[in-house]
């Protein structure tokens, strides 16, 4: 006999509630996602590790940009993020992105420039990213983020 496990019946719920609901919602939800994203930028600009891992929901999932592993808890996302306060210049600008909402699920999706000085000159960085923001006590929080460079 074959069982479903906990993560099964949660993604089979999930695809239920896109199929229900569909992708279409109103621009003022689509506005408060991308709000979430600028406010994900706008701490990773302000090198607070502090203010950047806060918009980590706790059971959040993050695969940093130049991470080798997953990060699973809030002590591994900022361990992730423990030294941005030495690298004063790097910050992230927003390209071109698509936000999908289901309900209380919400997908960003697009890519993202990382810059920073390296031996006095300006380097950057091309990424693409996948944040996944659930509502929770009216605010949009990352539960799901993944990063990677550009091939």
């Amino acid at each position: 006999m074959r069982t479903h496990t906990p993560l099964t019946i949660l993604f089979a719920a999930f695809l239920q509630s896109c199929a229900s609901i569909g992708g279409n919602t109103d621009s003022t939800t689509r506005e408060q996602v991308g709000a979430a994203v600028a406010a994900w930028v706008a701490a990773y600009d302000s090198r607070d590790p502090a203010r950047i891992t806060a918009q980590y929901a706790p059971d959040a999932v993050f695969w940093g940009t130049s991470s080798t592993t997953v990060r699973t808890t809030p002590a591994q996302i900022a361990e992730y993020f423990k030294n941005a306060a030495t690298r004063t210049d790097a910050r992230a600008s927003i390209g071109e992105q698509h936000i999908r909402v289901y309900g209380d699920v919400a997908i960003a999706t697009g890519y993202n420039t990382f810059s920073d000085v390296r031996d006095g000159k300006r380097v950057s960085t091309p990424a693409r990213f996948s944040a996944v923001f659930h509502k929770r006590d009216g605010k949009w929080v990352l539960v799901d983020h993944h990063s990677s460079r550009m091939p």
